[in-house]
């Protein structure tokens, strides 16, 4: 009786098997292969969609078409998107304001009311005044809100609104004029902006530009011939004034700085996104030469003012958690620089220079902690507001009145106003979202990566989760260029800790938690200490029931696409879903394309030396996609207007993964079009692809959301 009852439900389960629903291979559309081989030291690479790099030409136009329907045909059809996506608008309707501050004798701010495209620009009578008047609305600039607000500073006079603005997500600036009593549109217009400043001096402004690219190659070709040039007020481009150039280094890059009293100009040059050498002249010495402090780009200098005849500089030099140093004009050399805030053991971010005294602003283990400083150096207090990030106290140097603003994973941004001379806060505004905070936590743990660092994580849930390893998990990373990965409020993660699940956040090497030791252990042939710390990261998550390899995904965006796509083919196994974003792919070929030189500090490059190439090769998401292998499910988002990271980074990797893995877990890229890296995208298609991304993640983690 036994065996026979046994039987039946052995076969009542093969027939539950054999009627379960089974994935099936998505129908990916042929990408052609050419025959493109490079040789790298005698070493032959094969390249074989080379073709895709070419993002203007009709063929890779039907290619993203195609990848397309596929994939938002199997976005769209996913059971409980809708859900997600209302929810997600539901709780991004909320009114977001900026902190004021005050420039040119007025007060401004930004803010949103809820669901538009571009934060505006508003003109108050005073920092009290709640509801000012519109002076700037970036929503008015484009019918589909892709037209953003990239910079803007106001003339010392108030009189002028110099302001740049992107299209479609692109690096390039185009900067306009407005006159801000008048509202009137001035006839000035700059073209060809990239990673540049204004800076007000008298009747125009100072800016840095590229020459005009050749036709076709704006968004891919490499961006050379950096110029400092200055602009008067009521005149055309063409009649601006060069200012600075050096033809000698065409990939060098140049920005200039003035004081506060407009007494002086400070040239910086960089060549890559660490180190940069440093000068400084006269303003009123149009043809003066510069005086260089620093010519090496060994280390990072940026000048906050000029305080008693000296440059107060803060510097990593000699000091990889940084210092506040002070360099006299008269005698800039080395041996006579002095120590203002020296070097303590945790990092030193920024100084501001308010009210006469300094806010300077450290992080320890990942979070902000504010002290605040005479111009001597002398220590006075902090200034507390809790565990989580703390940015601001921005102002002129006889500014009594400042702003900062606080936030931590579950807390929202809360503008405090704070009295310089009282040393006291006032809370201004808080963010009134549609979320009870505080039914969730953040802890912070450290786990053990391969080589026996010691790694810092943040953990987000809700309070009282059961560890059951069955939370469906976004780990997220980073892990490169000096770039620290605080504590903020998110309103995309609300529909993951809702559905019971958990964010945690890896603060990995590479980045700047612990200062430029901690940033340099994950570079150049240490990159791998920043895959292995992720996969740790990964590993501690599992084994602490927090989570399984079945229900968690990674996530990161450029550098931290690079991440997801190296650890995604390093160990597959652990993941159920991985998410690399506008990620540097092709880790042999980067540096080609526009400003992809600069991370070269970073990454190095396939030019370098054989050993540096083969490092690069071992690594790449590109080049170490393996057959037969059970990759989890990927989803590769870009966009058609990303010139940082140009996109046939990923339009190579996800044809490569697609021609070699041959499971049913879909392989799938989201092209997004009239968009770029990340930059001023518009609130529409931020929800529409944070949708898109939660119904991949739950869809492929058996998850049913809400």
């Amino acid at each position: 009786m036994k065996k026979i009852t046994f039987g039946i439900m052995l076969f009542s389960i093969m027939m539950m098997i054999s009627c379960a629903p089974q994935k099936q291979r998505p129908d990916y559309p042929e990408t052609r292969k050419g025959d493109v081989v490079d040789e790298y030291f005698g070493n032959e690479v094969a390249d074989p969609y080379r073709w895709l790099e070419d993002d203007m030409s009709d063929e890779t136009a039907e290619w993203v078409k195609a990848q397309n329907d596929v994939t938002f045909g199997y976005l769209h059809s996913i059971e409980g998107r809708d859900a997600i996506k209302d929810r997600l608008t539901e709780i991004w309707d909320y009114p977001k304001v900026g902190s004021p501050w005050k420039s040119g004798g007025r007060w401004f701010l930004m803010k949103n009311s809820g669901l538009q495209n571009q934060y505006v620009l508003y003109l108050l009578e005073d920092y009290n005044d709640r509801e000012g008047e519109v002076l700037l609305d970036p929503n008015n600039l484009s019918e589909d809100g892709t037209v953003a607000l990239a910079g803007l500073r106001v003339s010392d006079d108030g009189k002028y609104l110099a302001y740049s603005i992107s299209r479609g997500g692109s690096d390039w600036n185009e900067i306009f004029v407005m006159e801000i009593d008048s509202r009137e549109m001035l006839g000035d217009h700059i073209e060809w902006v990239k990673f540049s400043g204004i800076q007000w001096f008298k009747d125009g402004f100072y800016y840095s530009r590229y020459p005009e690219p050749k036709e076709g190659d704006a968004l891919k070709g490499v961006n050379e011939n950096s110029m400092v040039y200055y602009h008067i007020i009521g005149t055309p481009q063409e009649k601006d004034i060069l200012v600075y150039k050096d033809p000698m280094h065409p990939l060098w890059g140049f920005g200039v700085g003035l004081t506060e009293d407009r007494e002086y100009m400070l040239l910086y040059t960089t060549e890559s996104t660490s180190g940069n050498a440093l000068a400084f002249r006269k303003v009123d010495e149009p043809k003066g030469v510069f005086t260089p402090i620093v010519e090496s780009f060994d280390d990072d200098f940026s000048v906050l003012d000029i305080i008693d005849g000296k440059f107060y500089t803060l510097t990593n030099h000699n000091a990889p958690n940084y210092r506040l140093i002070a360099i006299d004009p008269n005698a800039p050399q080395e041996e006579n620089w002095t120590d203002v805030i020296p070097e303590k053991d945790v990092v030193l971010r920024g100084v501001q220079l308010t009210g006469g005294k300094m806010f300077a602003s450290y992080m320890k283990d990942a979070h902000s902690k504010i002290e605040v400083y005479e111009y001597n150096g002398e220590y006075l207090y902090d200034v507390d507001a809790g565990i989580g990030s703390i940015g601001g106290f921005s102002g002129k140097k006889d500014d009594n009145i400042t702003f900062y603003s606080f936030t931590s994973y579950t807390t929202p941004s809360i503008i405090y106003k704070y009295d310089v001379e009282k040393n006291e806060s006032e809370e201004f505004d808080r963010s009134a979202i549609k979320f009870d905070s505080d039914a969730y936590e953040t802890t912070q743990v450290f786990y053990t990566s391969a080589d026996g660092t010691k790694v810092p994580m943040f953990i987000t849930h809700k309070k009282g989760l059961n560890m059951n390893g069955k939370n469906p998990t976004i780990l997220y990373g980073y892990g490169g260029f000096n770039i620290s990965q605080t504590p903020a409020f998110r309103i995309s993660i609300i529909p993951l800790l809702e559905n019971d699940g958990v964010f945690a956040v890896a603060n990995l090497r590479g980045g700047g938690e612990y200062g430029e030791e901690w940033h340099k252990a994950g570079t150049l042939m240490q990159k791998q200490n920043v895959f292995d710390d992720f996969i740790a990261a990964a590993e501690y998550l599992i084994d602490n029931k927090y989570t399984s390899p079945k229900r968690l995904a990674i996530k990161g965006g450029s550098n931290g696409g690079l991440l997801v796509g190296a650890v995604t083919n390093q160990r597959p196994e652990l993941f159920a879903v991985a998410l690399p974003a506008v990620g540097v792919m092709d880790m042999l070929r980067y540096h080609l394309f526009t400003i992809g030189r600069y991370w070269a500090t970073d990454y190095g490059t396939s030019e370098d030396s054989e050993a540096m190439f083969e490092y690069l090769i071992g690594y790449s998401p590109l080049h170490t996609i393996k057959p037969d292998v059970e990759y989890p499910a990927v989803l590769v988002t870009t966009a058609d207007h990303d010139d940082r990271v140009v996109p046939a980074h990923s339009f190579k990797y996800i044809a490569t993964l697609q021609d070699t893995y041959q499971g049913a877990n879909p392989v799938m890229i989201r092209i997004e079009t009239k968009a770029g890296h990340g930059a001023g995208k518009p609130t529409e298609k931020i929800i529409e692809e944070i949708t898109d991304e939660y119904a991949f993640i739950f869809d492929n983690m058996g998850v049913k959301p809400y």
